[in-house]
């Protein structure tokens, strides 16, 4: 009984200890000057190295808005590519300080990890790819297709779902990887793929002759992603979720990488508090007056990281659709910043 006792009191004092580790990030960010973020290495548009070692992508940029809030400098940030089966798994270990992943937002990850999502910089969800010779601009132009399906059951319940709801028929065969699917997509065997959209776009740009294929404008399921935290640490969380909402206000108030320094003198009172003339709202995220400035200056707004990574600006093309500002017919949504 009492090595029982000497092991749970060993494991109280552990988990205490890591509590109060997490609770002080801020802090150990700022004495290592270098934020270290967890990315989902190789998918186009949010997280790849180009042949110069540099990293690209919307998850990618996120992670420097952090570092130019933080550092001062967007550039200070190692990036650590992970394997989605290991991202939740670093974070709490301390591996790295914050995710900007793949990974969807579900209750299991605010609830029972130890993990909190601070917001959502991409609204996804799982859609189709089809050869374009199908002649089909619709996934309710697809009765009677053969789909290949990759990640197993939570793609097959979302196929399930859909297809009985519009009353149409399809037949499906299961691959363990989405590399799998795309072979047997590739040589005939199924007429469709799907996946998460922003995959199937990423992976259109991988195939030899992308050009034949087309990602369907139908999104069959909600698979919002966004910077993950660890609870315990409300400052931090607050940081990385107020550097998004920037990213999202200074796209609503017009403001860019190329103008942020000419509105110096800008009459409106929301502007001046912005760029950190007047106002004081910054003292309650522990960060100077300045952070969302550079956070603009130096990495852009919303709309500029969009386009540039997986917008029109880009090699991959995608509308803006969901990820549009809530006044533009999107669901992107900024609380005050007062």
């Amino acid at each position: 009984m009492t090595r029982c006792w000497q092991l749970l009191i060993g494991l109280i004092v552990l988990v205490g200890w890591a509590s109060g580790a997490q609770a002080f990030t801020l802090e150990t960010v700022k004495q290592r000057d270098l934020l270290n973020c967890g990315v989902t290495a190789g998918v186009r548009g949010f997280a790849t190295a180009d042949e110069t070692g540099r990293w690209q992508g919307l998850d990618v940029d996120i992670c420097r808005a952090v570092a130019a809030a933080v550092l001062g400098d967007a550039e200070k940030v190692k990036f650590v590519a992970l394997p989605q089966q290991a991202q939740l798994t670093a974070l709490l270990s301390g591996t790295v300080d914050m995710l900007s992943a793949m990974t969807p937002w579900t209750l299991t990850i605010d609830s029972s990890m130890g993990l909190l999502v601070t917001g959502i910089s991409f609204y996804d969800g799982q859609s189709f790819l089809v050869k374009k010779r199908l002649g089909v601009k619709s996934a309710l132009e697809l009765d009677g297709a053969t789909i290949c399906l990759p990640d197993g059951r939570r793609r097959q319940d979302h196929l399930n779902d859909f297809f009985r709801e519009h009353e149409l028929r399809f037949t499906s065969t299961g691959f363990d990887t989405l590399e799998l699917a795309t072979r047997e997509l590739v040589n005939g065997r199924c007429e469709v793929i799907t996946d998460s959209r922003s995959r199937l776009y990423s992976l259109r740009l991988l195939l030899e002759h992308g050009d034949e294929y087309l990602v369907l404008p139908e999104v069959i399921s909600r698979e919002p992603h966004g910077p993950i935290v660890r609870q315990g640490d409300d400052g931090w969380f607050a940081i990385v979720r107020w550097v998004l909402f920037t990213l999202l206000t200074a796209e609503e108030y017009g403001l860019r990488s190329d103008t942020i320094d000419t509105v110096a003198t800008d009459a409106d009172p929301r502007v001046q508090d912005f760029i950190g003339q007047t106002g004081n709202f910054h003292k309650g995220l522990g960060l100077d007056a300045r952070w969302a400035y550079r956070i603009i200056n130096q990495v852009g707004n919303y709309a500029e990281i969009f386009e540039r990574t997986v917008g029109h600006q880009s090699t991959i093309g995608m509308d803006r659709g969901l990820n549009a500002l809530w006044n533009r017919g999107g669901l992107h949504y900024a609380p005050p910043m007062r």
